[in-house]
């Protein structure tokens, strides 16, 4: 008799685990995918507000199965130090600058060739969005493993900012410290003209121009406005367009492998829906942070487009160099060449 109670008492109580397992199982799968996405610019800075527009509207359309959080402002990781993250799986997502993450795709400096120079968006779209794109892509999903979830978000024209004096050429940089956002291209063309590159992160940006760390540096009217650094004291700026600034978008493989092909597809839809938006806000508010400075007393002097393309073929002069040095691939530069229309 003790016998058969024990058995009917082992086999309630396997049916009962059995259940709870299954409720367990059914419980995470019901969790929300958490998608965390780091940046290091300001929670105003259009960026940010770009990924946070995205980010409502997937939440919204996943029905609360992706759970999404920025880190703004470097919280998390610098652009600098994010693809790593992402390669580890230390992050979800993150929408870093090409120019940060050329020390894990080379190739990605194929924004700093001298035939980019200068370049108007439309023209820099033509690359972007073509053969030197698409093949960029495909270097970043193989060497960072991670998803290149679309369309990349223009940070815009990439000028000149010092502190002290006021450039009306290149040649007034000779000699000048200025600060790189990073990538050899960009340390290739401040050692061009006659300057002395320094890399500073950007959330140590503002301390490091009141300190003096150096005497200018390479960004864009919208990230110098959004930081608030005539603060700080930037007083003057270069405007010549020197090369178009491109976050791309990426997701890491380990998240993107733990999403059903439906939300895969929602990921990808939703942002293909919106980028041609988030383009033009970002223009916009290019020229509306010119504005902004303007008012609180940044003097600007524009190059002009016959000047930037004298300087551009200053420098074309040295191109196959620059790739090598900046090791760029002979066919990314072939390709670079084909969308834009130029023989070598």
């Amino acid at each position: 008799m003790q016998q058969g109670i024990s058995r009917r008492t082992f086999g309630l109580a396997t049916a009962a685990t059995a259940v709870t397992g299954f409720s367990i199982i059914r419980a995470r799968a019901d969790e929300p995918l958490r998608l965390r996405c780091s940046l290091d610019t300001a929670p105003s800075h259009l960026r940010n507000v770009s990924v946070a527009d995205y980010f409502g509207k997937l939440e919204a359309a996943s029905g609360g199965r992706i759970k999404t959080e920025i880190f703004h402002s470097g919280q998390l990781f610098a652009d600098l130090d994010v693809a790593k993250a992402l390669m580890q799986g230390q992050v979800e997502m993150a929408v870093p600058g090409a120019w940060t993450i050329t020390g894990f795709v080379p190739d990605a400096d194929f924004f700093q060739l001298p035939v980019m120079y200068g370049r108007t968006l439309k023209e820099a779209h033509r690359a972007i969005d073509g053969n030197a794109g698409a093949r960029l892509g495909t270097e970043i999903e193989q060497k960072l493993r991670s998803h290149v979830l679309g369309g990349w978000l223009d940070l815009g024209y990439q000028n000149w900012y010092t502190t002290h004096k006021q450039i009306d050429s290149l040649d007034d940089l000779k000699g000048m410290k200025i600060r790189s956002p990073g990538g050899a291209g960009i340390t290739w063309r401040i050692k061009f003209i006659g300057g002395l590159p320094n890399t500073t992160a950007w959330p140590n940006v503002p301390l490091a121009i009141s300190q003096g760390t150096f005497d200018g540096l390479i960004s864009t009217n919208q990230s110098l406005s959004a930081a608030k650094l005539w603060e700080a004291g930037a007083k003057f700026a270069f405007e010549d367009h020197q090369f178009i600034g491109e976050y791309i978008p990426m997701v890491s493989n380990a998240f993107w492998g733990k999403l059903t092909p439906d939300l895969q597809k929602l990921m990808t839809d939703i942002w293909a829906q919106n980028i041609a938006g988030y383009r033009a806000a970002m223009e916009a508010g290019q020229i509306e942070a010119r504005k902004i400075m303007t008012e609180h007393g940044m003097v600007f002097v524009d190059v002009k487009p016959a000047d930037m393309l004298a300087l551009r073929k200053r420098m074309m002069a040295e191109q196959d160099q620059a790739a090598k040095e900046i090791k760029v691939s002979p066919d990314m530069v072939k390709a670079v060449m084909h969308d834009l229309g130029e023989t070598a």
